[in-house]
């Protein structure tokens, strides 16, 4: 554990080095993107020494992480402003500080991950238990059909379908526009099935396959016929010995599947027009916005590493020879 731990927070430091030096080492100049076509030299030098880009790179480096741990200044004499920790940078572009613009879109990102990972994840092993209960009949033949036809279809494809038939031609729910589920449960369930449903068929179809595959894999191994063996009834065999033992592929998958989400699901969230993460990303892309580009990235990428830890320190819960290596 310790040293998953320790690993994980070396390739975090790895990953803000690599995003802040791909971002801040361009042949462009970053401090004439802070302004728009009435710049002029002066108020480019008098960016650049505000957002301290008049520093070495390495110099600049050091600030960024200051700023995450401790909070930062920027500008010098009469003409500064403090950043409150974490300070992931300023965004001349909009304004304000970078950390209080993620801050306001995660929590509609966290909504959206985590309500699509319930809806297929749950239904997804489910399925994919019944199918490998199944294996060489019809249900079978069905239940991985419709998986793969889910599967075949991009997201921003599902998106717009379920967009055009269920808001615009049938009318069963108002066009989506988010709000908070402590101020509005009904309005912000009504905004966010279709953004749920729209992530879920994608990413059911993948684990249907997998829980099946695995669990045909299992249902083959000594104990499991020693399970049955003994008169256990055929839920608890899976249940408690094969479903146990093919758990951790899926656990694996399904960890670094809801922290790419938790990134941003840049697509489904511009579809639907979500302010999250994701949007935030594309529109700081179109703005070249690169204190928000530099903060969305390192996020996503914060969220990857943390959930290999999460995934790594969980399989020695669920499989016990791990414990043994």
């Amino acid at each position: 554990m310790i040293r998953r731990i320790l690993t994980g927070i070396l390739i975090l430091i790895l990953l803000s080095m690599v995003t802040f030096l791909l971002f801040n080492a361009l042949p462009a100049d970053p401090a004439a993107l802070t302004c728009g076509k009435s710049c002029n030299p002066q108020v480019i030098a008098a960016n650049r020494v505000r957002l301290g880009l008049d520093q070495p790179l390495y110099m600049q480096y050091v600030e960024f992480v200051k700023g995450i741990f401790f909070g930062r200044t920027y500008g010098s004499g009469t003409a500064t402003f403090e950043c409150d920790a974490p300070c992931l940078g300023y965004s001349f572009r909009k304004g304000e500080q970078v950390t209080p613009l993620i801050l306001k879109a995660l929590p509609v990102t966290i909504w959206l991950s985590l309500g699509a990972f319930l809806l297929w994840l749950i239904p997804g092993v489910l399925l994919g238990i019944y199918a490998s209960r199944r294996r060489g009949r019809w249900q079978e033949r069905v239940t991985l059909g419709s998986a793969l036809v889910g599967y075949s279809f991009p997201s921003f494809f599902i998106g717009l379908l379920l967009l055009f038939f269920v808001v615009i031609r049938w009318q069963w729910l108002p066009y989506p526009s988010y709000i908070s589920p402590f101020e509005n449960p009904v309005q912000f369930l009504q905004t966010m099935v279709l953004p749920w449903l729209t992530l879920a068929l994608v990413y059911m179809a993948f684990y249907i396959r997998l829980t099946r595959n695995q669990l045909l894999e299992t249902y083959s191994e000594d104990y499991i016929r020693t399970a049955r063996a003994k008169g256990l009834k055929e839920g608890v065999v899976i249940r408690k010995h094969a479903l146990r033992a093919g758990l951790t592929p899926i656990v694996t998958a399904a960890g670094l599947d809801l922290a790419g989400l938790l990134g941003g699901a840049i697509i489904t969230e511009s579809i639907f027009s979500l302010p999250g993460v994701g949007r935030l990303a594309v529109d700081a892309v179109i703005d070249a916005d690169l204190a928000v580009i530099t903060a969305t990235v390192l996020l996503a990428g914060t969220f990857i590493i943390t959930a290999n830890i999460v995934v790594d320190l969980l399989y020695a819960v669920i499989d016990p020879r791990v414990r043994l290596a």
